[in-house]
């Protein structure tokens, strides 16, 4: 999977790439000649003491020193410029994938996984190619460049290279073996706690409100002990490895003195030759610890991408038309014909055999007992999921055929649970519509009952709001998320249990006031408040995901024993009447 994504991303980045290997050949070719010079300058420099060729020659490793050192900075730049651009692609691409999911999906992966994914998962990802082209790329040349080198200037010492090199090879192996699990638990353990520190945070008033404060600790706790058990097995394997190299590195170091010194009191080797080949023993060595500390971060790196690729090749349940009709045939007109919805795996449909029909100009309620199906029914409209089975038409035309931006425009959600965006008040209003006058700002807060509090901030329209708008009340972020709808002016409105959060005189001013607004455009709400649904045209009764009734309030009372009961449970029988 890992090679799978990065195929898949640097193309792109085919020329810095193809620089940064031909700097990185550079740079470890002048490396590798450094020794060379330097057992020159030993054998025919100090032995026989002439100072030319000393001062010759160092004047050459000088310069070969400054070529090595300006392209190894190069490459590193091109190297981190590239690494980064990869990292903002593969994030690009998860969140592009995200925001094209369905609730489906994103109840399926979690909110708090999906984070991690993008954000940690990604920088992981981003690290190894970082980390490759600066050191993996010149690890090879140099140990095979070192190899060669080192048999140039012994071959029968060389030898030791049989030995040493499978050796450090079989120890990295066998800890990138055993690390690679431990990291897939990391990074489940990762999702984990923030699963947990994402709840607690929501959820911090119901907390408090519980006194669960001691119960959340411990939780979060556990979930921390977890990630740092695993996270100590891991360090202990890496501290493992550390020790591990350096002790073969330096007895390979003492081996080839040995050996070397005999070699040189035998006449078989010079003084300098020994140095040069315990420099491209080193060289070697180091080439592959330098491969070692890429390996370590390779099975972290991979699982990672798995989880990337994961999100990568999950294709929407809602797919785009592929020939998508970008005009409506009639303005303003929603209907269901016989729709169903089933979740996957489940046993029986959420709604089965819906018809509905909201024309404009006209308000159609929905209601029912929780779990009816009511704004499940809502999100088939703006395809927040599709129907299994059915029809939906917007316009006169089937919204798995229409372009999603002409689904934007005509349509209008106010959903059950407002959210507001950090930004201002003005941001927020202009969310559907960025062209938005002040004028048309300040009427849609007029229309939403609003703009009374929005006149008391210091800043007006201007005034801050948090992430989810948790700087205003839950009846203030209800009107917001209207007012928020009405100045995109729809051709219909979706209200989802949109006005649970306000008293009823609010309530009643708001649906005054949205009855003038929303005069030529169909309005359809979901409610669990009789009150604010008995004046529709039309209220349809939802039991178990099916329509028990259909017809206006007084109709209903008389003739419909389910609406009838949710009526008695909230009013009295003079006040139903």
């Amino acid at each position: 999977m890992l090679i799978k994504l990065l195929r898949a991303h640097l193309g792109p980045y085919s020329r810095p790439i193809t620089l940064l290997v031909l700097l990185q050949l550079v740079s470890t070719i002048a490396a590798l000649y450094l020794p060379a010079l330097n057992a020159d300058i030993i054998d025919n420099g100090v032995v026989k003491g002439d100072t030319g060729h000393i001062l010759a020659l160092g004047g050459v490793m000088i310069g070969v020193t400054v070529v090595q050192a300006i392209c190894s900075v190069a490459a590193v730049y091109y190297g981190a410029r590239t690494a980064m651009a990869i990292g903002r692609d593969i994030r690009a691409a998860v969140f592009d994938r995200v925001q094209s999911f369905s609730a489906r999906e994103l109840n399926s992966f979690g909110a708090p996984s999906l984070i991690t994914r993008t954000t940690n998962d990604v920088q992981q990802v981003q690290m190894l190619v970082l980390m490759g082209f600066t050191l993996m790329v010149a690890a090879p040349i140099m140990c095979f460049g070192g190899i060669l080198m080192a048999l140039n200037q012994d071959v029968p010492l060389s030898a030791l290279l049989l030995v040493v090199v499978p050796v450090l090879g079989a120890v990295v192996i066998t800890l990138v073996r055993r690390l690679r699990p431990q990291f897939r638990i990391m990074q489940t353990r990762v999702d984990t706690v923030n699963r947990v520190l994402r709840e607690q945070i929501t959820g911090i008033r119901v907390i408090r409100a519980f006194v669960k404060d001691r119960h959340e600790q411990d939780r979060f706790a556990g979930a921390n002990s977890d990630l740092t058990d695993v996270s100590l097995k891991v360090g202990r394997m890496l501290s493992f490895m550390f020790p591990s190299v350096m002790f073969v590195v330096n007895v390979s170091s003492v081996a080839v003195i040995w050996f070397g010194a005999h070699r040189i009191d035998s006449g078989e080797m010079e003084i300098g030759a020994l140095t040069a080949f315990i420099s491209y023993l080193m060289q070697i060595l180091m080439s592959v610890m330098m491969a070692t500390f890429m390996f370590m971060m390779v099975p972290r790196a991979e699982v990672c991408a798995e989880r990337i690729q994961e999100v990568l090749a999950t294709d929407s349940s809602v797919v785009p038309p592929t020939d998508p009709v970008t005009e409506l045939l009639t303005r303003g007109q929603l209907e269901l014909r016989a729709v169903e919805f089933r979740y996957p795996g489940a046993e029986a449909p959420v709604l089965r055999g819906i018809d509905l029909v909201a024309r404009p100009g006209q308000t159609t309620a929905v209601i029912g007992s929780t779990g009816s199906g009511k704004s499940t029914l809502l999100g088939l409209v703006p395809r927040l999921f599709d129907a299994t089975g059915g029809q939906v038409l917007l316009g006169g035309v089937n919204v798995r055929e229409l372009d999603p931006v002409v689904i934007a425009d005509t349509v209008g959600l106010v959903p059950q649970k407002p959210y507001l965006f950090s930004g201002t008040v003005a941001s927020n209003l202009r969310y559907g519509k960025p062209d938005a006058t002040d004028e048309e700002l300040w009427h849609a807060l007029e229309v939403a009952q609003a703009k009374e509090f929005v006149e008391q901030l210091a800043e007006g329209l201007d005034a801050p709001i948090s992430q989810g708008g948790t700087n205003v009340s839950g009846g203030q972020r209800q009107r917001l998320a209207i007012a928020r709808a009405l100045v995109s002016r729809p051709q219909v409105y979706l209200f989802d249990d949109s006005f649970s959060a306000l008293d009823y005189a609010t309530d009643a001013r708001l649906r005054k006031a949205l009855a003038r607004e929303t005069a030529e455009a169909a309005v359809l709400i979901v409610a669990q408040r009789v009150s604010t649904i008995r004046e529709a045209d039309r209220i349809v009764v939802l039991d178990e995901g099916a329509v028990v009734g259909s017809g206006t309030h007084h109709e209903l009372m008389a003739d419909n024993p389910t609406y009838r009961e949710i009526v008695l449970s909230q009013l009295t029988e003079q006040e139903a009447a």
